[in-house]
């Protein structure tokens, strides 16, 4: 049973750095994530972090909405933007959660903050989510223009393999059908294959061809910030070899869907990693 409860925050925009360096800030509207089963998908890197334990419950089994987000936000934007800052801020949103959370319908804290920004635009705003909820705000990022980027993670092409490792998450199926339609709407969309998860790598670059502008492969050694030590702690080669995909943790893995996306897509439309993430 997931549990949802409301706190205040004492800022919306927090810096950041480190594997988001080319953001100045990130904008987690949420604390927690209930898009994972059984203590929530088995690579996320946040549930080692200290944010997970803002609540006392297991992590994937809470939510936290920061109910005064808006009205914070509303201050630092226009804080931001009275120093000219605004227009060379890049935001990442969200960095330790997903904005699109089940409570997202009831407290409407992520659209609220789109609708902020959307009179106030940042240079960038990267907004990443695996939900088709991003498809209820597409007036709102239609709005953003040229400023926002949404990056929607798509993990493998393979819904066998999302079943098997991330079972509550949104079908391939229906993640692709959303990218489809944000693109049609003229919005810029990235695919974050992060962390990538066995696949077949002609079908799935196929598959991005088909629905994003561009791609980010990212995997467990280099996209958990250690090189793969917190990927290992949380038993992630364990889990693979018991599933018969041993070989799919290993460093070099992503070679053959980097060179398949490539060949159809061009080489400036597949980024990788940390540089990918920050290339704005």
């Amino acid at each position: 049973m997931r549990r949802y409860t409301e706190q205040d925050a004492t800022r919306a925009l927090t810096p950041t750095g480190g594997f988001l360096s080319g953001f100045g800030f990130s904008l987690n509207p949420y604390v927690g994530c209930a898009f994972g089963d059984r203590g929530g998908c088995p690579f996320c890197y946040v549930r080692a972090l200290p944010v997970a334990r803002a609540d006392s419950g297991a992590w994937g089994s809470w939510v936290i909405a920061k109910r005064n987000l808006p009205q914070l936000l509303d201050r630092e934007l226009t804080a931001l933007a009275r120093s000219r800052r605004l227009a060379e801020t890049a935001i990442f949103m969200s960095s330790a959660t997903d904005p699109y959370q089940g409570l997202e319908r009831r407290m409407r804290l992520t659209r609220a903050a789109l609708a902020l920004m959307a009179d106030r635009p940042p240079r960038r705003l990267l907004l990443q989510t695996r939900s088709p909820m991003v498809e209820r705000d597409i007036d709102l990022l239609c709005r953003l223009g040229t400023h926002v980027v949404v990056s929607l993670t798509l993990e493998t092409d393979d819904d066998r393999v999302r079943r098997r490792l991330t079972p509550t998450s949104p079908s391939v199926a229906r993640r692709v059908r959303t990218a489809r339609r944000l693109r049609a709407a003229g919005i810029f969309v990235q695919l974050a294959i992060a962390p990538m998860m066995p696949n077949c790598a002609q079908r799935f670059a196929a598959l991005a061809e088909s629905c994003a502008d561009r791609v980010i492969i990212d995997t467990y050694v280099e996209g958990d910030g250690s090189g793969g030590r917190r990927s290992r702690a949380l038993g992630i080669p364990e889990l693979y070899a018991r599933l018969g995909y041993a070989g799919w943790f290993e460093r070099g893995a992503q070679g053959t869907l980097a060179a398949a996306m490539i060949a159809r897509m061009g080489r400036d439309r597949v980024l990788f990693s940390r540089a990918g993430f920050n290339a704005l």
